[in-house]
């Protein structure tokens, strides 16, 4: 598998990142093991996971991905594993740390130590922070709203706290999640004023209907040499054409979360999809291989991170991502998009 090195850093990974927000909600822990071993199999070494999942995250599940995946790092050793994880912002999920998920420099110190507790290592390669701090438009909302805004830690405190754990060995790199161009630009600048390394990922969700990330991103993105790790890059499964024609598979996961996806399941979502798979039927490939192509044809992505429920979905993902999409499909899907312009953004 094509591997890329983040810029910035020795890290070396695989195109496709395994997702986990599945284990322990779809998949219990010995279906997890499994994806991991296949996984290696197949030449990805990138692991994703977060403090917060499964997802939909609860409560009672909180933290389970992460046990999951260092009961299996304990038993099998790190194998030249990238792995990455995140805390969660403020808000969303009040059971977590009792509520303290303002992004404080001890909230975040507190959570890190969490998180290598549960993966049981002593190290997290990719500490990355999962939505942000300050009011921003996120999962599906398109529109800034200045009256949202709230009080917290700012951008610079944030920034130091990765700092320290950069310092303390804890972590070797950080990110970003869910953020803006100017959130980017914000925390780069942050980290060059206060001498500490800056960021050099970011997690946003980017596929064929939602391809906002090719504009004030993509600048950004450039300029201050970060490279972007694709979520949802099959839509929340909707890009993989099990759901055409309205097609609710029992046990899917829209089927199952619908309300957890639903900007991929809008009237003109589902309409641009069919377009996109109308598109795949004509040059001959499946949705998913014209879907992962164009995410591997941006120069960048540098992961596409694929969460899955079997193994065989795995295995048919990671074939998917390495097809080569020719200049006349990459045209096609260009018109698509100007009759379709970002129904799930």
């Amino acid at each position: 598998m094509r591997t890329r090195i983040l810029p910035g850093t020795d890290l070396s990974v695989s195109e496709v990142c395994l997702g986990t927000m599945t284990w322990g909600e779809q998949n219990g822990e010995r279906e997890a093991h499994a994806q991991l071993d296949r996984a290696l199999d197949l030449g990805i070494n990138f692991i994703d996971t977060a403090e917060m999942y499964p997802a939909p995250p609860r409560a009672e599940t909180q933290g389970r991905t992460e046990t999951y995946l260092g009961h299996w790092l304990a038993a099998r050793g790190r194998q030249g594993l990238v792995v990455a994880t995140k805390v969660a912002g403020p808000g969303r999920r009040d059971w977590i740390r009792g509520g303290r998920t303002d992004l404080t420099r001890d909230v975040i110190a507190e959570a890190c130590d969490t998180s290598l507790a549960r993966l049981r290592i002593d190290c997290i390669d990719l500490y990355q922070i999962h939505w942000p701090q300050r009011n921003v438009p996120l999962f599906g909302v398109k529109q800034f709203d200045p009256t949202q805004e709230r009080e917290g830690p700012a951008i610079d405190e944030q920034v130091e706290a990765m700092g320290a754990l950069v310092r303390a060995g804890k972590i070797r790199h950080w990110g970003l999640s869910n953020e803006t161009a100017w959130g980017i630009a914000a925390f780069s600048r942050a980290a060059q004023a206060l001498g500490v390394p800056g960021p050099v990922t970011v997690q946003n969700g980017f596929n064929l209907v939602s391809r906002g990330a090719e504009y004030e991103l993509a600048e950004t993105l450039y300029r201050e040499r970060v490279s972007l790790l694709a979520y949802s890059p099959l839509g929340g499964g909707m890009l993989t054409g099990k759901y055409l024609g309205g097609a609710r598979p029992a046990g899917a996961r829209f089927t199952e979360y619908s309300n957890f996806t639903a900007r991929f399941g809008t009237p003109l979502a589902r309409e641009a999809i069919e377009a996109h798979a109308a598109l795949a039927r004509e040059r001959g490939i499946s949705l998913p291989a014209l879907a992962l192509g164009y995410l591997r044809s941006r120069w960048f992505v540098a992961a596409m991170v694929v969460g899955v429920t079997s193994v065989d979905q795995l295995e048919a993902n990671v074939a998917a991502a390495r097809t080569e999409l020719d200049a006349g499909t990459l045209a096609a899907l260009d018109a698509v998009f100007e009759r379709y312009p970002n129904p799930s953004a």
